[in-house]
């Protein structure tokens, strides 16, 4: 089922089953290297897809580059370089489009457009040019691409067990990933592809097949499905590509916490329940405990908003930026992220946004609608699942009432193990745990700055992060998960000397 997969692997591993290879109808690509390395991609990348242009034949140019803010800015340079090669040098129009997972879907589409037609005047070929991530590499075809331009870069999913972070780091792609791209100049004719690295850096330093993706996950969610599949003995079970025993110790450590394992190892009711949700286990334990908290409605809408891709779009453009951040303001919880996805989606499904249609709303408020939908679907299937286990559905009734504390409740007995504090001194937050200096994400409605806070994920740019954060209060982190908060385990002086009074001041609340 793919073009560069490592069969024979998969045929050893599965006794030697018979191997069919069906190979696609390809034509021929020429594959040009750099003499020399280069020390800003980026730089050298705008150069290529202009010089293609100036002195190419006709056919569209698709480049690969590594996430949205990198390719937003090749866009705008391409762009504006092109227009100027048009009036100096007499060069054909040029039409750029940005493809990338976040893009509005009427935005993608634009890169199935024609390419321009060429001057009358000089019959120079008009084309197009698609800046892509890896989307492109493998998900979808572009009729009309005929020149690849590919640094050699893209990003990858990394999970570091040690500190619990999953992010994504730019990495050099694999062999595989580089003839993979190759292949899409020759889709539809003889097409070029030009590497941005030198011939001996390909066959040296690139490794033959990228890293699967066990191997850079957390364990959490496959650890709990081979529980209940009854497999028992993880350390000798027979994976393709062994994980670290270190990330496998951590997944079983994270279910033990949630008490989705007992302390020998074995599945306990609640693992069983919370197996059967395709969810990351860390969520489906807030499910399925939210009715205690009278608020599974409400939890039930927020797992299912933090399932789906992000609702809000963010348009390149000042002016387009700074609309869209007051719209997102408009739905803004003071308590935090999740509570403010909480509001989007009652705001979606409330009867003015269905009169205005809701496509139209989605986009005068700067939200996806695929994402919305999306959000929905997930949340009716989830609350099947709810319902064949008879667990309860009730609502705080926060929609009418704005009354958040409970539903803040049923989050931390989640999200426990996500926990930051306020540093004493200096700015940003102390992971709890873990003692990682993070700040809050810059897309947050938090403006003041709360003492503690939950956060959904930890992101690792030019700096750390935490993203979507919620305000809680640290009894309830000793209420709900007194294990895992049991302060012999601390390490980190502040978070514990907090937690100690905090403690001090319940134990004498409960004498009185």
């Amino acid at each position: 089922m793919s073009a560069t997969l490592d069969a024979v692997k998969f045929q050893n591993y599965f006794n030697s089953a018979p191997l069919l290879a069906i190979p696609g109808r390809t034509y021929p690509v020429e594959i040009y290297y750099t003499p020399e390395f280069q020390r800003d991609y980026l730089d050298a990348a705008i150069r290529t897809v202009l010089q293609i242009h100036a002195t190419e034949k006709e056919g569209d140019i698709l480049l690969f580059l590594t996430g949205e803010d990198e390719i937003e800015q090749a866009c705008d340079k391409i762009q504006l370089e092109a227009d100027q090669l048009i009036r100096e040098e007499g060069c054909g129009p040029l039409k750029v489009y940005p493809l990338y997972g976040s893009l509005p879907p009427y935005q993608q589409q634009k890169i199935f457009e024609p390419a321009p037609k060429p001057f009358k005047s000089n019959g120079r070929p008009g084309r197009k040019v698609i800046v892509s991530t890896n989307i492109a590499e493998t998900s979808l075809t572009i009729d009309g691409i005929v020149y690849v331009v590919d640094p050699g870069f893209s990003k990858q999913k990394v999970y570091n067990p040690r500190i619990r972070v999953e992010s994504l780091l730019v990495s050099p792609i694999s062999k595989a990933s580089a003839q993979q791209r190759a292949g899409r100049a020759g889709r539809t004719r003889p097409g070029k592809c030009f590497r941005l690295y030198t011939e001996e850096a390909f066959k040296k330093e690139l490794v033959e097949q990228t890293y699967p993706e066990v191997l850079r996950s957390n364990l959490s969610s496959t650890v709990l499905e081979l529980k209940k599949l009854g497999i028992d003995d993880l350390v000798h079970f027979d994976f393709m590509d062994p994980p670290a025993p270190e990330t496998m110790m951590r997944a079983l450590e994270e279910l033990n916490y949630l008490e989705c394992l007992d302390d020998e190892g074995n599945l306990t009711p609640l693992g069983r329940m919370a197996s059967h949700f395709p969810l990351d286990p860390m969520l489906a334990v807030m499910l399925i405990r939210s009715p205690k908290f009278h608020c599974s409605e409400e939890i039930l809408t927020i797992v299912a908003m933090l399932s789906v891709p992000n609702v809000f779009v963010r348009p390149s453009g000042k002016n387009a930026r700074r609309e869209a951040d007051d719209a997102k303001m408009q739905f803004a919880n003071p308590e935090g992220d999740h509570l403010t996805l909480l509001n989007v989606f009652l705001e979606y499904k409330s009867s003015g946004a269905k009169a205005h249609g809701l496509r139209k709303w989605c986009k005068d408020n700067y939200l996806s609608f695929r994402s919305l939908k999306s959000a929905d679907n997930v949340r009716k299937q989830l609350s099947r699942i709810m319902g064949s286990y008879d667990l309860e559905f009730n609502s705080n009734d926060y929609g009418n009432t704005m009354d958040d504390t409970d539903i803040r409740k049923a989050l931390t007995a989640g999200f426990f193990m996500q926990v930051a504090k306020k540093k004493s001194t200096g700015k940003g937050y102390i992971t709890v745990k873990d003692s990682q200096d993070v700040l809050l994400h810059p897309s947050t409605v938090l403006h003041r700055q709360p003492e503690w806070v939950i956060y959904n994920e930890f992101v690792l740019t030019s700096k750390n992060y935490i993203r979507t954060v919620t305000s809680v209060k640290p009894e309830w982190l000793l209420e709900f998960a007194p294990k895992y908060y049991d302060l012999e385990n601390f390490h980190e002086d502040d978070v514990k000397l907090s937690l100690e009074r905090v403690k001090e001041r319940l134990d004498h609340a409960k004498k009185n």
